[in-house]
């Protein structure tokens, strides 16, 4: 052994503990009720409203945002053309965003969005109001759950849970101070 890293490292292999198996890892469970989903949601400042299907999503999406016009979406009639390579300028125009939503989480209220129901990946974060469609199937209870539901996703998305808010430490609390000020969930 020439030098002391060499003894230091032949010490550390020659006094290894011995293996133990891991430990098992309880079952998480938990309410992945549409209910708990909903309270949660809207005690963080979202909002649920079901729907029938999307069918007349453009028609919901009016009545819930009267003077709001400047809509990008996939899953109803758009009037601003959004993709990967939109610019700012033109994503900081966006009213309203429609998106779909992949599945919820009931214990916190998120909702995963991976980048490829995006447009672009700036747009939940800019757009005014955030409207996420969510089939009232795809709820599980914990986070949990989800990851396990996720598997190996390689792509980006996002867990997306109320709108955007902070508060100083004179408890002050703004809504949308740093993203949409508002978030609705239409439950199908």
């Amino acid at each position: 052994m020439s030098n002391s890293r060499e003894k230091i490292l032949a010490a550390v292999k020659a006094n290894q503990p011995e293996e133990l198996p891991l430990p098992d890892v309880p079952a998480f469970t938990g309410d992945g009720s549409l209910e708990k989903f909903t309270t949660i949601l809207e005690g963080i400042g979202g909002k649920v409203v079901p729907i029938r299907g999307i069918t007349h999503l453009d028609v919901v999406v009016q009545e819930l945002f009267p003077t709001d016009e400047r809509v990008a979406s996939t899953l109803m009639a758009s009037s601003v053309l959004v993709d990967a390579q939109t610019p700012i300028e033109v994503l900081a125009a966006v009213d309203i965003a429609v998106l779909q939503g992949e599945f919820g989480v009931a214990e916190n209220g998120t909702i995963w969005l991976p980048e490829a129901n995006m447009l672009n990946r700036a747009l939940p974060m800019i757009t005014q109001h955030l409207v996420l469609v969510l089939d009232h199937k795809q709820i599980v209870p914990t986070m949990h759950q989800a990851y396990a539901k996720l598997g190996s996703v390689g792509d980006y998305g996002i867990f997306l849970a109320g709108p955007s808010k902070t508060a100083d430490i004179e408890q002050s609390l703004v809504i949308g101070a740093h993203g949409a000020r508002s978030l609705t969930v239409l439950l199908v």
